[in-house]
């Protein structure tokens, strides 16, 4: 009995010990001040890389097997003659996307007609020749294609311009965090944390154009004045960063 008392009470004098251990590292941290600042940066450059979506959409009232008939000739077509007009050893490329093939129905007191057989297909041209994106526009419609949906315009030296813009932001975080510690008659003694992103806005014309319109733009004008005017503005590129530094 004695023997088991003693051993209990020499566990609750470990414990006791341990517990006050405790609170005393505890008491010992002592939480750091800090200062946080926003910055920013931002550049305005040209566009080097355009992305031309063009549609290939054909229809039949009766099979569908006409329409993707008709709908594979053109596109082999658009796609082989505007490979030729592409440079692959500088980057650019031509791919097919989005193709698709099925009825259209109308629907009419609660009785489904067939309308027609549609099929559609995309061709997407990547290329760092923005100079020659209207003559491929006006190949591809001169060859059946029925729609341009989308131009995307971009600066292939994205992130080599991003990590520069970063690190004058940073520069100026700095700065400005040593400014704001310093009213406060502290000193900066090192990063406690550090984010930054960057992001592109574009300050240029938004192209969806369609074949019919296309075409009769052309042939109003002359031979020479036919190309379709494609200008790549200018890109925004922005970085932003968040930082915070200990004081002392």
């Amino acid at each position: 009995m004695k023997k088991f008392l003693s051993a209990a009470l020499i566990g609750a004098a470990a414990i006791g010990f341990m517990y006050s251990g405790g609170l005393s590292a505890t008491a010992d941290v002592i939480e750091r001040g800090f200062v946080s600042v926003s910055t920013t940066a931002n550049t305005e450059l040209p566009p080097d890389v355009v992305e031309i979506s063009i549609a290939v959409q054909t229809q039949d009232a009766k099979s569908l097997q006409k329409a993707t008939e008709e709908n594979k000739q053109i596109s082999d077509k658009v796609y082989s003659a505007l490979s030729t007009m592409i440079d692959k050893n500088n980057g650019d490329f031509i791919k097919t996307t989005n193709y698709n093939a099925a009825p259209v129905y109308n629907y009419k007191n609660n009785k489904k007609d067939l309308v027609r057989y549609e099929v559609s297909n995309s061709i997407v041209v990547h290329t760092k020749a923005i100079k020659d994106a209207g003559k491929m526009i006006d190949k591809a419609i001169s060859l059946g294609a029925t729609n341009i949906d989308n131009l995307n315009f971009s600066i292939s030296s994205y992130d080599t311009q991003c990590d520069q813009l970063l690190g004058i932001a940073a520069k100026k975080a700095y700065t400005r965090a040593g400014i704001l510690a310093s009213s406060a008659n502290n000193t900066l003694a090192g990063i406690k944390s550090m984010n930054g992103s960057c992001s592109t806005s574009s300050a240029m014309p938004h192209y969806r154009m369609l074949a019919k319109n296309m075409t009769m733009s052309a042939s109003a004008g002359s031979a020479d004045e036919s190309s379709s005017p494609i200008q790549g503005g200018v890109i925004k590129l922005y970085a932003n960063l968040n930082a915070s530094y200990f004081v002392k």
